[in-house]
């Protein structure tokens, strides 16, 4: 690639995860966001990441005396944070808002401009106050800041743009300021502006659950000021009635895509019935391997060295840290099983002990163990309730589950790297990509899932990992959850345990298999590269 003449792109999210106390992610969307930003600085791409910052991260979540989560939240401050000495203004519900743009470029990362509205000349000095919490007008106006006070920033930082990546549907908004732009500096009409602007907005969609894609009151974003002076009716056409943010993303862009293979087809079915929609490829994700892989499992499996002992070095180090965390003292020696998803009920997180009698014996004696981690959403009693029943099984068995609150990039860090195997099990085709199944491989720890997001391009049954379910999809759940449930069972206890148990040769054997055929296949650099390739390159 001759970097001299890539297009430059500006990449919007409303997250970013490049350090595990910089708290501006939620889950995996912004170690996705994170990821992106350092491949580009490896790679020496022209790339700048928008996004903002928040005073209070994502919920902190601790496990109450009765086993039931419960938020808390810090106001942080960052020494790191460089003052670019630019200002930009929104309108939001009529009022002028002031964003202060901050420049972060301290985490091996491509050049990260945050957006804070916590400045004195804001009555609202909130509205960057907590990431995905509070109601729908603070969500309009938190979206008001990232795309349209985006654009107007990197017009104030004079940096020049050809290409704007809104990763997922939350940057929407910063098109209606594109297409203003046009209307207003080149006198083309809305319709002109909009066909302008498509030429120039690549979008990435991530949630095959209908549920996550973002949709609001269109008379709310018409009171909030997030049409930015289109019309009602202009409105209408780009995301719909009510205004779906996905639906938006899918009109205001040249192109979209996917997540995983799998991923694209399934977006494409579910987005089938919208006309005018960018067509949608599929690029699936990578992660930044210096952040997420251990040099030492690396070192051990260039030279060639045993695998399974320095594997049991890092095994011991997850150990220790769970007991630290938890007061539990885990067997090095018996099988370590790590499960440590965002608490959503198609991620099904408590499959496994589904029957007890069946499972209930390995749990007791101990060759079985698990740790699993993983967050609710501060509003979402569902996902709440899934982990206080993961709490629940912890006390059921409490030498061999635990649970490790408030999960974050330091807890997906050790549980990546020091578990034997990586336990997935969505209900297909729910699972839009999967990344910390990528880390877990590229350290040598197997890979036991359900055939959805990145797994079916990498699976080797037996070889390098596992694979349950043969693929199997069903609109009823109940037929689908005893399926994979039964295929779990089946793979866990007569070809997991039993080849951990009696034939480390193998094991380790998959182990090296694990690393071989995901490290580059699955690297942040070949999915930035296949961005700049197939996205952000007109063709």
């Amino acid at each position: 690639m001759d970097r001299e003449k890539l297009p430059r792109v500006a990449y919007f999210c409303m997250e970013y995860g490049l350090h595990s106390d910089f708290k501006l992610y939620a889950g995996g969307l912004g170690i996705l966001a994170g990821d992106h930003l350092k491949a580009a600085k490896e790679l020496g791409m022209p790339l700048v990441g928008i996004g903002i910052l928040w005073k209070q991260g994502y919920t902190e979540q601790h496990i109450g005396e009765d086993g039931y989560p419960y938020d808390a939240y810090h106001n942080y401050k960052y020494d790191f944070l460089k003052d670019t000495g630019v200002k930009v203004k929104v309108k939001i519900r009529n009022q002028d808002v002031y964003c202060k743009v901050w420049l972060v470029d301290s985490f091996d990362n491509a050049p990260l401009y945050l957006l804070d509205t916590d400045i004195p000349e804001n009555g609202d000095r909130w509205i960057t106050g907590q990431l995905y919490g509070w109601f729908g007008e603070e969500r309009v106006a938190q979206e008001i800041v990232l795309g349209i006070g985006g654009v107007r920033a990197l017009r104030a930082l004079g940096i020049d743009v050809d290409v704007y990546h809104f990763n997922e549907g939350h940057a929407a908004l910063a098109a209606l300021e594109l297409i203003r732009e046009k209307m207003e500096n080149k006198n083309m009409t809305f319709n002109e502006a909009w066909n302008a602007t498509r030429q120039e907005v690549v979008f990435t969609t991530h949630t095959p659950v209908i549920e996550g894609n973002e949709s609001h009151n269109i008379e709310l974003l018409m009171y909030m000021g997030a049409n930015n002076g289109l019309t009602i009716e202009q409105m209408a056409q780009i995301g719909g009635v009510p205004f779906n943010m996905t639906v938006a993303g899918l009109r205001l862009s040249r192109i979209a895509n996917g997540v995983a293979k799998l991923h694209g087809q399934t977006a494409n079915k579910m987005w089938a019935h919208v006309d005018n929609a960018a067509p949608i490829i599929s690029i699936t994700n990578g992660i930044d391997r210096k952040t997420w892989v251990d040099s030492r499992i690396t070192e051990a499996y260039n030279k060639g060295e045993n695998l399974l002992k320095t594997h049991n070095i890092i095994k011991q180090e997850l150990i220790d840290f769970v007991y630290d965390r938890t007061g539990v003292k885990l067997d090095s020696d018996k099988l370590l099983i790590g499960f440590s998803r965002r608490a959503a009920p198609y991620k099904r997180s408590d499959l496994i002990f589904t029957n007890d009698e069946v499972i209930g014996e390995y749990l007791k004696s101990r060759k079985i163990q698990m740790v699993f981690s993983g967050k609710g959403h501060p509003l979402d009693d569902v996902g709440k309730k899934i982990v206080a029943k993961l709490i629940e099984m912890t006390r059921k068995y409490p030498e061999s589950v635990v649970f490790l609150p408030d999960y974050d990039m330091t807890i997906g860090k050790m549980l990546t790297r020091g578990s034997d195997v990586w336990l997935n099990n969505p209900r297909r085709p729910k699972e839009a990509s999967g990344t910390s199944g990528m880390k877990a491989a590229m350290n040598g720890v197997l890979n036991l899932s359900i055939l959805d997001g990145w797994w079916p391009e990498a699976c080797i049954d037996g070889v390098n990992g596992w694979q349950f379910g043969d693929g199997f999809e069903s609109n009823d759940v109940e037929i689908l959850d005893k399926h994979d449930l039964e295929a779990l069972y089946d793979v866990l206890l007569n070809k997991v345990v039993p080849t951990y148990y009696n034939d480390k040769e193998k094991w380790e054997n998959m182990m090296r298999e694990s690393i071989r055929t995901t490290y580059d296949a699955f690297s942040a650099n070949r999915m930035l590269k296949e961005y700049y390739e197939l996205m952000y390159a007109k063709h």
